[in-house]
């Protein structure tokens, strides 16, 4: 299992762009193109917000003649937020998607 920076993690969950792309993968495995088009970016914009949760474990990539594809490892992903010493990363994390926001 690769090692990751939680932090780093964390940051790119709650990025705006990259959490309303993993809102997207929720229900299963979207390819590029549509998750580009759902957030109104460019699809190598989708690959590069996905790039470190795919190094890590957290976001799956697959690819074949038709297109490139991602999915989320909920488990994964829900187990670094329900993690005790994450807590207070996640907070900040959303005080800092609160601040883009507002």
């Amino acid at each position: 299992m690769p090692e990751y920076d939680r932090e780093k993690v964390v940051d790119c969950m709650f990025d705006p762009v990259t959490s309303a792309i993993i809102a997207q993968l929720e229900d299963g495995e979207k390819e590029c193109s549509f998750l580009a088009k759902e957030v109104s970016v460019y699809e190598s914009d989708v690959q590069q917000r996905l790039d470190y949760l795919v190094k890590t474990g957290f976001v799956t990539q697959r690819t074949d003649d038709q297109g490139m594809y991602f999915s989320a490892n909920t488990e994964k992903l829900t187990s670094l937020i329900e993690q005790g010493d994450n807590f207070d990363s996640a907070i900040a994390g959303l005080e800092k998607m609160d601040s883009y926001l507002n």
